[in-house]
């Protein structure tokens, strides 16, 4: 049976509607506790959150209903994503559980399970908790929150293993960070702060609404202001659980998830450390980048779009960085996850010690002009059975000749297909873009 609870990135949802419904929350949290208690039955859970007023009551319906079986449950209160799987990882916890919608808006909310590995859970095991949830609440089982008190020691242990993954401090650097209200608004500045950089924040005053609100890495247009108003050296933005990051460079540059993997990439080839000389990424990162890239003698493979299938790969191949361009960066040997904090921390260290800026460090990345078109369509049929559209996606591949790329795929949850075209020249773009959107109109179009 298919899932119908967790999808790639756990289960979401407006917050009080059904999957996040108090009555299934809480069956979660039975099937859970369930889950772990049949390995391990004194299991302790860790719990954590990010800054939405549903975070609470979520916590404490999950608490509940983890505890009903006899399993234990720390909290961690407001700390990012990749915190929460670090200490599942690092500590006594047989299951971590982060409760987040990352960068959707405050109303929405989710629940995220990490196994001791860090890694999310399988899908066997979320598929057995999932059929356990279905059957608590076939039957009598009641939501039960339970009292859950913040453990503070919790997130001062991630904070450390951060510091503790740079050698160098940023004595005299002069940062903009904007936490976009989200789980990072503690961590984030007590964290640059510590390493000796002189830091201007920007929305870290989370009252529960105002998370990823105009701010945050999807809305980085006052983080550019402030820092070329403030004469910075750099800003980041991070998203509402801090597992993605993007930033501005003292000119006001964009320096997306592409241009970090080019970055990075770079400095770990020169000191050979990027294992078999290869980046992991998905069909969206820029052709930009794959340019640059083959420029290093770097290969970039691609994934389908979600960090979790670029980490898949990165097992599969022993990669050590992977990412997405919307700031999700893997640094496979510190982290299970994408991290906005590591990744920040990673950047920085490096601009350190090279004495150069972003933008130095991202030379030569030429982006590449590129249009997105969604068509709606009745059907969703294999391309290669439409013999129109596959004539006009080979036309396309023709005339670019190595030069641009052509990407159609469906949408996995709307009737729609997303024409995805890149080119160097925003002409040429927009006219194939058109022609194969055009004919799948044609052939498939409402």
């Amino acid at each position: 049976m298919a899932k119908e609870l967790f999808g790639t990135d756990g289960i979401r949802g407006v917050a009080g509607e059904y999957p996040l419904d108090p009555e299934t929350v809480h069956a979660f949290g039975v099937a859970l506790g369930n889950d772990v208690t049949a390995a391990e039955p004194n299991a302790e859970v860790l719990i954590g959150a990010d800054t939405r007023e549903s975070g609470q009551w979520i916590a404490e319906l999950v608490a509940g209903g983890v505890r009903s079986r006899g399993a234990r449950v720390r909290y961690a209160g407001v700390i990012t994503t990749p915190g929460v799987a670090y200490l599942t990882r690092t500590g006594p916890f047989r299951a971590g559980v982060m409760i987040s919608a990352s960068h959707n808006p405050y109303q929405d909310n989710g629940i995220k399970v990490f196994g001791h590995s860090g890694f999310k859970l399988p899908d066997a095991e979320e598929h057995a908790i999932e059929q356990e949830i279905f059957r608590l609440k076939a039957g009598t089982l009641a939501p039960a929150p339970g009292r859950i008190e913040v453990d503070e020691g919790l997130d001062r242990q991630y904070l450390e293993y951060l510091i503790s993954t740079v050698s160098t401090n940023f004595e005299g650097m002069r940062l903009v960070i904007d936490c976009g209200n989200g789980a990072s608004y503690r961590l984030a500045p007590e964290l640059f702060r510590r390493l000796g950089a002189n830091v201007t924040l920007l929305c870290a005053e989370p009252d529960g609404r105002n998370i990823n609100l105009n701010c945050g890495a999807l809305h980085v247009e006052t983080l550019r202001r402030m820092v070329c108003a403030q004469g910075a050296d750099a800003g980041v933005a991070f998203d509402g659980d801090a597992d993605r990051a993007i930033f501005v460079s003292a000119s006001g540059k964009i320096v997306d998830g592409d241009a970090v993997l080019l970055a990075v990439s770079r400095a770990l080839k020169s000191r050979s450390q990027l294992n078999g000389g290869v980046v992991v990424a998905t069909v969206m990162s820029n052709l930009g980048l794959e340019k640059a890239l083959d420029r290093e003698g770097i290969r970039l493979v691609r994934t389908p779009v979600g960090d979790k299938y670029v980490l898949e790969e990165m097992e599969r191949l022993g990669a050590v960085l992977g990412g997405e361009q919307s700031g999700h960066v893997i640094f496979r040997h510190f982290a299970t996850t994408g991290d906005g904090l590591l990744t920040a921390l990673q950047l920085f260290a490096i601009a350190r010690q090279a004495g150069a800026s972003l933008e130095e460090l991202t030379a030569g990345f030429e982006v590449y002009p590129q249009k997105l078109v969604n068509v709606r369509v009745r059907e969703k049929r294999a391309l290669t059975e439409v013999p129109s559209v596959a004539r006009e996606i080979e036309r396309a591949e023709q005339e670019f000749a190595g030069a641009g790329r052509v990407l159609v795929r469906f949408s996995g949850t709307e009737p729609l297909a997303r024409v995805m075209v890149e080119a160097p020249t925003i002409e040429q773009v927009e006219t194939i873009t058109e022609r194969i959107a055009d004919a799948i109109r044609r052939e498939m179009g409402e």
